[in-house]
């Protein structure tokens, strides 16, 4: 009878915490949807003037699109006959630079965000080998190209934004990106692989927009492609630059922008 005594007593002590848990846990939720609700819209990068600055830090990894030539793809013409593939590769690199938003509508803006960029555009040339095992084992040989390039950009953009709620906002962009390399042209026919140095891009994307107190965070990812084609048959290495028709960029981008 005493050990029933006990079990009968745990029981309600059990019954008594259970309900006391869950009544702290609703108070809890209550509360916490109270000030989720009522919390004070920040102000920072105000959204009601005309004209705002920002700046931003950015990484990207970037590559080239790549179109064979006729004479490539032709198997009767044997002049290429040693080149297996000719593959672009991403590389990483990163930008910086301003923000200049106007405000066309409450959700729609302008965005002026000169950068200066720093590329890397890397390119596989793989080569069939005589020996069947030579080098890699498997009858190829790699040869990596790297092309390094500064360039300014001038990416001119739309942003439309969702409705605030609270201190978020999500938005999309899209627009152009002229850009030009800080190397002239002369100093770029000394690379093996050679592209030009001027190029307009077409660029979307989209992030959100977190308001803080004293400051407005706008993470974003966006996707950039080249317009025009980049390729310089005639300076470019003749081992192997009639196998490429033409060439254009293309990267994926991740904003850190503050306003």
């Amino acid at each position: 009878m005493q050990t029933a005594y006990i079990r009968h007593q745990l029981n309600l002590h059990w019954r008594k915490i259970g309900f006391s848990l869950f009544f702290i846990i609703f108070l809890a939720v209550q509360v916490f949807g109270q000030r989720a609700t009522y919390r004070p819209l920040n102000k920072s990068g105000q959204d009601d003037q005309f004209m705002t600055y920002g700046f931003f830090l950015a990484g990207h990894t970037t590559s080239l699109r790549l179109k064979y030539s006729d004479a490539y793809m032709d198997p009767n013409q044997g002049q290429f006959g040693q080149i297996q593939s000719i593959m672009p590769v991403f590389s990483p690199g990163f930008s910086l630079g301003f923000l200049l938003k106007l405000r066309l509508h409450d959700q729609l803006n302008f965005l002026a965000t000169p950068k200066v960029g720093f590329y890397e555009y890397r390119t596989d040339i793989n080569y069939l080998e005589d020996d069947e095992f030579e080098e890699t084992g498997l009858g190829v040989r790699t040869e990596s190209l790297v092309t390094e390039a500064t360039m300014i950009e001038l990416p001119l953009l739309l942003k439309y934004k969702s409705q605030r709620f609270n201190n978020t906002r999500m938005f999309f962009t899209g627009g152009i990106n002229p850009m030009f390399r800080t190397k002239s042209q002369d100093e770029a026919n000394a690379d093996p692989l050679v592209i030009s140095g001027k190029d307009v891009a077409l660029e979307m994307g989209m992030g959100f927009d977190f308001y803080f107190k004293f400051f407005k965070f706008s993470p974003e990812i966006r996707f950039s492609h080249g317009l025009t084609n980049i390729y310089e048959e005639a300076e470019t290495n003749p081992e192997f630059a009639g196998a490429i028709k033409e060439l254009k960029r293309k990267s994926i981008t991740v904003y850190l922008n503050f306003q």
